[in-house]
């Protein structure tokens, strides 16, 4: 009855419009007063607990984000990359896509990948000819990488979550920042490889020609210019990955590189901007915080009622598969991440889900990658995918017409979900 009441509660309120956090909290306070004997008064304690020295990798890496994408990193990376791949059919949104990869790696955000991207590219695709809905497409699903090529604040948002877990025999889980960042690289990059051959084949059926490519000096130009944008990629990731610093030192070094390269190299942004360039990071961290503290009593409360135990207890006995069980993860995931922002789900559904995952022989590494590639899918599905917004704004296209150009591309982020979610080495062998 306890989990019942929680969950009616808490869809109750977040379907009257009540922030997700607030709905968080309200849950778990009602649950406990009703059917526990918890003393209320240790909540705060709880809510506090929740920001651990990682999480301040998140208002870094975001502000970092900001720091680059109100600047012209975006155009010379989408430069680059037309000059890389601009003449094959199909070249325009090819590299329109291979700067989403790029920028993801460099933002951590996927709104923020849609708008530096689409800013610069939406107009150029529909000057060359391309249909409207198939940029938009594009696009918009290209963006949602920017949550799992790393650095991405929804794995340091799982990473934090899981690592206050233990398994169904009591011992703790150990999930690695560092470990989810290495493990996103190879999904990210197949998913955007396979983007790119959908936008490759489909230009092709539409008639588009391969032209003269770009000359080697050429190429060599436009790289020197994107130069300092790219090599924030090398300094974050091949830090990381190389032991040289943690996530949230690497989040550090990458505001201080943003910072450097935007105002002092590129010379993009004043001093009169940066106020609002750190207000709108701000902004971003305080509901990102807010979630977490609130989502971090919701779990409290799953643990010590033993919901997870129960709910894999029943499934053991049902003698479900680890195969069958990620069916049931897939389904639930994508339902949750077409109505609540990526790091609510992934706070709310990591304590239920991830003991029962552990318990079934999945790795946790894998299983939060897996939760990743579901909140990409929920940044561009109705009615809540935050993406599809960001793009109606930027193009002036109705949420409709948004919604009906991502589908098709909505099907290949399906077929790499499959791919990942059922090949676990793609997401380990790195790490």
């Amino acid at each position: 009855m306890s989990v019942i009441v929680l969950f009616i509660v808490l869809f109750v309120l977040l379907l009257l419009g009540v922030p997700v956090a607030v709905a968080l909290g309200v849950s778990s306070l009602v649950s406990m007063l009703l059917f526990t004997q918890h003393d209320i008064t240790g909540i705060p304690e709880t809510f506090i607990s929740a920001f651990k020295s990682t999480l301040m990798a998140i208002p870094m890496f975001i502000l970092a984000g900001s720091l680059l994408s109100k600047g012209s990193a975006a155009q010379r990376i989408v430069d680059f990359a037309r000059s890389l791949v601009g003449h094959l059919p199909g070249g325009l949104p090819m590299s329109a896509i291979l700067a989403c990869i790029i920028f993801a790696a460099v933002s951590g955000s996927s709104p923020a990948t849609v708008v530096a991207i689409g800013s610069v590219m939406f107009v150029a695709l529909r000057e060359a000819g391309y249909p409207k809905s198939y940029s938009v497409g594009a696009i918009t699903t290209a963006g949602s990488l920017g949550i799992l090529i790393p650095p991405s604040v929804v794995m340091i948002v799982y990473g934090v979550t899981a690592s206050g877990l233990s398994d169904l025999n009591g011992k703790e889980i150990s999930v690695s920042i560092e470990a989810l960042f290495k493990a996103g690289i190879i999904p990210g990059l197949i998913i955007g490889g396979m983007m790119m051959l959908w936008a490759y084949f489909g230009a092709k059926r539409m008639g588009y020609k391969a032209t003269k490519p770009e000359s080697f000096k050429t190429r060599l130009n436009h790289f020197r210019k994107a130069f300092w944008a790219l090599l924030i990629i090398g300094v974050v990731i091949g830090g990381i990955y190389g032991g040289i610093f943690t996530a949230t030192e690497a989040a550090g070094i990458a505001v201080v590189y943003a910072f450097i390269i935007s105002v002092f190299v590129y010379k993009d942004l004043k001093a009169k901007d940066l106020y609002a360039v750190c207000l709108d990071a701000a902004i971003t961290t305080a509901m990102i915080f807010l979630i977490i503290g609130s989502a971090v009593v919701f779990a409290h409360f799953l643990t010590s009622e033993r919901i997870p135990h129960t709910i894999a207890a029943f499934l053991i006995e049902q003698e479900m598969s680890w195969w069958m069980f990620l069916i049931i993860v897939n389904i639930i995931l994508f339902i949750m991440g077409q109505f609540m922002e990526p790091s609510s789900v992934v706070m709310i559904m990591t304590p239920l889900l991830l003991p029962i995952a552990v318990s079934l022989g999945i790795d946790p590494i894998h299983f939060g990658i897996i939760m990743v590639v579901n909140m990409e899918l929920g940044m561009i599905t109705p009615p809540v995918g935050l993406n599809l917004f960001v793009a109606s704004s930027l193009t002036g296209l109705g949420l409709k017409d948004v919604v009906v150009s991502v589908l098709p591309w909505l099907v290949v982020m399906l077929i790499g979900l499959v791919l990942i979610t059922y090949i676990p080495q793609l997401s380990l062998v790195l790490t």
